[in-house]
């Protein structure tokens, strides 16, 4: 596994962020990371990955961080709230999003102003945690297709499987040990350059989520030695809500 150093300045918010996050990470997980050689060392990129716990934003920042790059996430507004935490992850870049107001569209700009100064912004598709009942990735959002298009960055599969065990979906019951393992599949950069000389449009914007939902998922399938279903679940199609917390017995279909 090729591990490479972080060259950007980190400043004390990060030093902190590290010393607090890692080595819980180290004690309770073990690393089965592939590909990691494919997140960009410098310059502005998406990394796109399935969501499957509460817990999974801090495995997904081990391999981005391990692999040199700092990540800034889209992440949910309610995390800022408290003022201490707020400024501590606007310290770190960090950048909120209201999925139920009009400031989403504030998240989006500072999205592409984060990948035009070179940030590696780290972006959940689907939204929230999946909704899918075995756990495959379901349909995604706009959000990271609109970022791909107007920034025109490299954007960076990563298809994960066993956060899930390490803390369930919606449930508060921390499973430290035994230790579980982490298994990250990066793939090559979503091939995106046909509709980027496209005008963006509807049709343009759900054809590249779509490429990047299939290119997690096919991550997500080699990670699981399983074949994901045909159809992408969609909340939608059963009137599901897309956000909003779920009942633990809703996701108990075996996730191995």
């Amino acid at each position: 596994m090729t591990v490479r150093k972080v060259e950007a300045e980190r400043g004390w918010p990060w030093r902190l962020a590290v010393l607090l996050v890692k080595p819980p990470l180290l004690a309770t997980t073990r690393q089965d990371w592939q590909g990691g050689e494919r997140i960009p060392a410098s310059g502005g990129c998406l990394v796109v990955l399935n969501h499957v716990s509460h817990a999974d934003p801090f495995t997904a920042a081990h391999i981005v961080y391990d692999h040199g790059r700092l990540p800034r996430y889209l992440a949910k507004s309610g995390l800022f709230r408290t003022r201490i935490l707020a400024r501590f992850l606007n310290a770190l870049g960090q950048i909120p999003v209201d999925r139920h107001s009009a400031n989403a569209a504030g998240a989006y700009d500072a999205a592409v102003a984060a990948v035009r100064r070179g940030d590696c912004v780290v972006v959940y598709p689907e939204g929230t945690i999946t909704r899918d009942p075995d756990g495959w990735p379901m349909v995604g959002k706009s959000g990271a297709a609109r970022i791909a298009l107007a920034t025109g960055c490299p954007v960076v599969p990563i298809g994960q499987w066993g956060a899930q065990e390490l803390l369930p979906p919606y449930s508060a019951r921390f499973r430290p040990f035994p230790r579980k393992t982490i298994h990250m599949r990066v793939g090559e950069p979503v091939r995106l350059d046909d509709l980027r000389a496209q005008e963006v449009s509807a049709q343009t914007i759900r054809a590249a989520s779509d490429r990047i939902m299939t290119a997690i998922t096919d991550l997500v399938a080699q990670v699981r030695g399983q074949e994901p279903p045909t159809v992408r679940y969609d909340p939608r199609r059963d009137g599901t809500p897309r956000t909003g917390d779920q009942q633990p017995d809703q996701h108990r279909r075996d996730q191995a």
